[in-house]
């Protein structure tokens, strides 16, 4: 079972990126899955969260009105549109998934996951 992230890159500042996670050999239907990102020298952070059934989407308040995460379920993969990038959000980013219900208050904890992928590198610098 394995999850592959891929879509990081180098970007100046204001730009776009389109990440994307995709699953192997585990159907993400009907399953939570998540971004998470880690900068050097701090803890990994939750970037944002999509339900199984996409009705519910999460984010973290620094990459609001910036990022989207959405779904494919026909191609068994999740994607994470950032736009108007800024050198903070410079990582690895990651995707993970989850076998339970997540909830405002819980999506961004990464004991909520159990399955993580192997990380894409995102740098945003002028």
């Amino acid at each position: 079972v394995q999850l592959q992230a891929s879509g990081g890159g180098l970007v100046q500042p204001g730009g776009s990126l389109r990440l994307s996670c995709a699953a192997s050999d585990i159907s993400l239907d009907y399953l939570g899955i998540a971004w998470f990102r880690q900068a050097p020298g701090k803890e990994r952070e939750g970037v944002s969260c999509i339900s199984g059934s996409a009705s519910s989407t999460y984010y973290t308040d620094s990459v609001k009105g910036r990022f989207t995460i959405s779904r494919d379920n026909a191609k068994n993969t999740v994607f994470l549109q950032m736009n108007n990038l800024k050198p903070e959000d410079t990582g690895i980013y990651y995707c993970a998934v989850s076998g339970r219900t997540l909830y405002p208050g819980t999506w961004y904890g990464p004991n909520q996951y159990r399955l993580w992928g192997q990380g894409t590198q995102v740098t945003v610098s002028s």
